[in-house]
Formats: structure tokens, sequence, C-alpha cells
């Protein structure tokens, strides 16, 4: 009875290379890049730091990914319970910034927008409001395919999910052409910093998100899936596209 109890009770280990592996590749991709491109000026330093750490980086999420889905999880169902919490933390990074540009804005009165702002594409936003939801849409056919057990549709339905993320995506690089084109760069005025910073931080978020469909998405074409991931991403997208709603709003329309 003792041995029984003690074997059932015993401490499991998971060993995985892929946490370190992601985080010497961001070291090398973030601070080591950046600095020797913005602070150093050095392209051959840039090119170096850049292909250590672009492989290292998505060879440890591959791993990382692969193990989640073939891996049976010590505690069934922690990532749909711990996903609000990360949620949460999010809405107050977004409100810090909203926040900022409220002061900003408020404090300026009539004088908002600074002088030297050109005038917004006020369609666009409107365009790529239409673009997000339809691809939250989408991407809730996807989960239905899914939870009926047909992977096929699911997959079709996921990557047209993808398609418009990428199109949304798209959308917001064309206007940061368009603008730079005219001049209008991060330190043109306190506007333009506060427009950069609040869209910019959006879209990093649906890069992420994209990035999480397509971990989702290539094991699926040999069959292996995770619920937990499949759900997790959905939840994170909508809360992507809510957020798009204060977005748009507050910085092109007030």
């Amino acid at each position: 009875m003792s041995d029984s109890s003690t074997t059932e009770h015993a401490h499991h280990w998971e060993v995985s290379w892929a946490p370190m592996v992601v985080t010497i590749g961001i070291l090398f991709l973030l601070p080591f890049t950046f600095s020797a491109h913005f602070v150093y000026d050095d392209p051959l330093l840039t090119t170096i730091f850049a292909g250590i750490g672009t492989p290292l980086t998505l060879a440890g999420i591959a791993k990382w990914v692969d193990e989640g889905i073939t891996q049976k999880p010590l505690l069934e169902g922690v990532s749909p319970s711990g996903l609000p919490y990360f949620i949460i933390s999010e809405v107050f990074i977004f409100l810090g910034f909203f926040v900022t540009y409220w002061t900003m804005r408020l404090s300026a009165g009539d004088a908002w927008p600074p002088e030297g702002t050109p005038a917004l594409n006020l369609l666009l936003p409107v365009v790529m409001t239409v673009i997000l939801v339809s691809s939250s849409w989408t991407y809730h056919i996807a989960e239905e395919k899914y939870e009926k057990g047909d992977l096929s549709e699911f997959r079709k339905w996921l990557m047209i999910t993808i398609g418009l993320g990428t199109l949304f995506l798209g959308c917001t690089f064309y206007e940061y052409n368009h603008l730079m084109h005219l001049g209008f760069v991060p330190s043109s005025n306190a506007f333009s910093t506060i427009f950069y910073t609040i869209t910019g931080f959006h879209a990093s978020h649906v890069i992420i998100g994209l990035g999480v469909f397509i971990a989702i998405l290539i094991p699926a074409f040999r069959g292996k899936t995770n619920k937990y991931l499949v759900f997790c991403g959905g939840v994170y997208w909508h809360f992507v596209d809510v957020i798009w709603f204060f977005v748009a709003s507050q910085v092109y329309y007030w």
C-alpha cells in the first residue's frame, strides 16, 4: 500500500529545451539586433544577430507547440483558467496608453491634433474594422467545425481567418507608409507619438495572434490538434478584435 501510494504521488519532471532556446533567440533578436542597428548602426552585426536569433526563436516555438499538442499535461484545463489573468493584464497595458492619450487630448483642447498632423483617412479604420470583425466570425466557424471533428473544414476556415488578419495588417502598414511619406513619423509631434504607439501595439498583438493561428494550423495538417490551444487562440483573437474598437474610436475619431 505504501509503495503504491508513493508511486502514484511521485513527482514527475518535464524536461524541454524549448523555453531556453526561445529565450536565447529573443535575446539575440531584440536587445542585440536592435542595439546593433539603432545604436551602433552596424549592418554586419545586425545581420549576424538577426540570423542567429530568428532560427533559434522559430525552432524553440515549434518545439514548444509540438510538446503542447502531443504531450498530455499534468493538469488538464490550466490554460483556459489562466488566460483571463493574461487578458486582464493586457487590458491594463492598453488602458495605460488610452489614459495617456486622453490626458494629452483633453489638455490640448481645440489645438488638437497638433500642427503638422496630416488629415487621417477616416474610411480606412472602418474597412479595417469590417475585416477584423469578419476574422472573428470566420474563426468562430472554424471552432464549430473543430468541435464537430471536421478537421478539413477547420483548416479551411482557419486559413481564411489568417488571410483576413494578414489583410488587416496590410492596411496598417499601408497607412504607416502613406503617413511617413508625408513626413508624419513617430517623432513629428505628440499625436504622432501616441498614434504610432497605440496602433503599433495593437498591430503587434495581431501579429502574435496570427503566429498562434499558424502554430495551430501547421500541426492540424498532420491531424494533430489541441482543444485548449484552439480555444485560447480564439479568445485571444476576439480580445484583439474588441480592443480595436477602442483604438479606432479614440485615435481616429476623437
